[in-house]
């Protein structure tokens, strides 16, 4: 792909090239549940620990830990860097959710580099790739996924990952070339206004004066030698934002289904033998997963780490907008749970007024029936 043209002319541009890697997360929804002794005993293996650094204690785990698998390699075509394989990993949570790791290692200078971050605007081919890749993986456990149902539904994450060190130092970064980090962690290779580039990097975080790692809604850009941990804190995150999404599309559709019945009118006759029992268990079960996902969003900070890795996961989840997601979440599950409490009323209400009029008809035919005999 030819880069001229794409940056603006005016912008600075740090010196490169950059031998680095792109982390693709794709996260997914399998169903309700996953068996992850059934994942591990499908493919022969316990899976991988949880990384850490010297710093995190060893009572610091998921619980339960996900199992981890590395999967063949896949094939991935970006511009800029060519048709090529990559390792892949694969991490399954108990509660179905799936994260695919892609690491794509690239030598790039900077206007070559924020080309690929503009294709990646449109993830829809990264997220194909990821899908086959996945589908091997995804029958060897399907016996053991509980109500099993990929869902359409799909959360994917680039991070831009360099060493620190020469030529570039988060103060330049921050300062000289904000403008073409911002364009990076915006997946944007237009200029951007003062607001924008201020906006896009206002959270940030160092641990020392040579890492830095900056996070947007789309993309984030680190700076780093050791960073696994990072890069799990980033996947639980997204993976977090795609299970909120998931609950708030099906609360969507329980909505408009409950918004129907209220259409359909409370006095209609069909009412009488409607008890919304259907309905009502499907809202009970969204309500303990949602309680269930909230829980966990609780405990998150003793998942993550030190308190480092706790500050990156709260900037990530101001990013992803996680706290905004739970109280649309809590606010559509007490509109439904209001709605089917008036429906059931009004139901009962009108089943009343129709036994009442039941029995008066029988009394008036006994009594119509007492004349006539006499």
């Amino acid at each position: 792909m030819n880069t001229n043209g794409l940056l603006h002319p005016d912008m600075p541009l740090p010196p490169g090239p950059f031998a680095g890697t792109l982390h693709i997360h794709v996260a997914f929804d399998w169903g309700d549940e996953i068996d992850l002794d059934h994942a591990r005993k499908a493919r022969g293996t316990s899976g991988r620990p949880l990384p850490r650094r010297r710093r995190t204690p060893t009572s610091i785990e998921y619980r339960p830990p996900p199992v981890r698998f590395d999967l063949e390699p896949v094939s991935l075509e970006l511009p800029e860097i060519g048709t090529l394989t990559v390792p892949a990993e694969v991490a399954l949570f108990d509660f179905a959710g799936v994260s695919l790791h892609l690491r794509v290692p690239f030598y790039l200078d900077a206007a070559a580099l924020a080309a690929l971050a503009g294709y990646l605007a449109d993830p829809d081919n990264v997220v194909r790739a990821a899908r086959a890749a996945l589908e091997p993986l995804h029958q060897d456990v399907l016996p053991g996924i509980r109500d099993p149902h990929w869902s359409r539904l799909s959360e994917e994450y680039f991070v831009f990952a360099l060493p620190p060190g020469p030529p570039l130092s988060p103060a330049d970064l921050l300062g000289t070339y904000n403008s073409w980090l911002a364009g990076l962690v915006r997946l944007e290779t237009g200029p951007l206004s003062e607001e924008e580039i201020g906006e896009a990097l206002r959270r940030h975080l160092s641990y020392s004066p040579e890492d830095l790692f900056v996070a947007d809604w789309p993309a984030a850009f680190l700076m780093d030698r050791d960073c696994e941990e990072t890069l799990l804190a980033i996947e639980f995150a997204n993976l977090q934002l795609l299970e909120y999404r998931q609950i708030d599309d099906r609360l969507d559709d329980s909505l408009t289904t409950a918004y129907g019945l209220v259409r359909l009118g409370p006095r209609k006759w069909t009412s009488i033998g409607r008890t919304h029992a259907g309905p009502l268990r499907l809202l009970g079960e969204l309500k303990v997963e949602a309680n269930d996902l909230f829980e966990r969003t609780g405990n998150v900070l003793k998942l993550v780490g030190d308190q480092y890795l706790a500050r990156l996961y709260r900037q990530l989840a101001g990013r992803f907008h996680l706290q905004q997601w739970e109280h649309s979440i809590q606010r559509k599950l007490e509109t439904l749970e209001g709605i089917y409490t008036i429906l059931a009323d009004q139901a009962h209400a009108f089943r009343a007024e129709v036994l009442e009029l039941t029995v008066i008809l029988l009394i008036l035919v006994e009594i119509v029936l007492a004349i006539w005999r006499h």
